[in-house]
């Protein structure tokens, strides 16, 4: 498994060595990813998304459909995600100054083996990732596979449904909260929920409810501060 060690060990290996920086991509292929051209119908994102982050998550979105390899790149995107999320230290490092271009060769290499690089036709990820180590761009990975995950979702038909908790909540009571929002005006004809429960033991109880770009604020915290703004003005 891919980890924050193992990212530390490879930068370590390749460091006393000196070799050629890193074969990357032709000039052209790395301007699409970082400016992408205006997309073609069939290959436009579903939704449009902003920061850096969201440009590349788009560019390659855009680039594995004109390749089809749309499928492969998404399994290989989640698959990074969920590394993240296992390994709270990995985004960290990932942003660190000090990567030469040989950290930054055994990195790619590294998250490659965890994508399933045999899947990757066309190159269609290894080329993505060449160009986030080409840029020094390769903390914005992180990013870039949540807001892949969001156009995944949004091609797909459908609504992410985020409940932030101070306690990880049952599954019944995400099956009722899914249901009630399922019947609201905030999700479309034909949509599907995708529920997430995250925690945050800051909001102190309550919840708070995102529903695509909307929030509802219901939280502990939220009525607190609002408390303490009256008592405030008031005083």
């Amino acid at each position: 498994m891919l980890s924050s060690r193992a990212i530390l060990r490879v930068a370590r290996a390749s460091a006393p060595q000196r070799v050629a920086a890193p074969r990357v991509l032709a000039a052209s292929q790395i301007r699409s990813y970082a400016a992408p051209a205006a997309a073609s119908p069939d290959s436009k994102p579903p939704i449009a998304l902003y920061g850096l982050d969201g440009t590349y998550a788009t560019a390659l979105y855009t680039a594995a459909v004109k390749n089809s390899t749309l499928d492969s790149t998404a399994k290989a995107i989640a698959a990074l995600n969920d590394v993240y999320h296992k390994d709270a230290k990995l985004a960290t490092i990932m942003q660190a100054p000090t990567l030469s271009a040989e950290d930054k060769s055994a990195i790619v290499t590294e998250l490659q083996k965890h994508t399933g690089a045999a899947g990757d036709k066309g190159d269609t990820v290894k080329n993505f990732l060449d160009t986030l180590a080409f840029y020094n761009r390769l903390g914005l990975l992180k990013g870039v596979c949540e807001k892949f995950g969001e156009l995944m979702s949004a091609a797909k038909g459908e609504v992410e449904l985020t409940v932030t908790s101070a306690a990880q909540l049952d599954s019944k009571i995400l099956s009722r909260l899914e249901t009630a929002v399922s019947k609201s005006q905030y999700v479309g004809s034909g949509k599907k929920l995708k529920v997430t429960n995250k925690v945050n033991p800051d909001i102190l109880g309550g919840l708070v409810v995102e529903i695509g770009d909307r929030t509802i604020d219901l939280s502990v915290s939220a009525r607190i501060a609002k408390m303490n703004k009256l008592l405030t003005d008031t005083l």
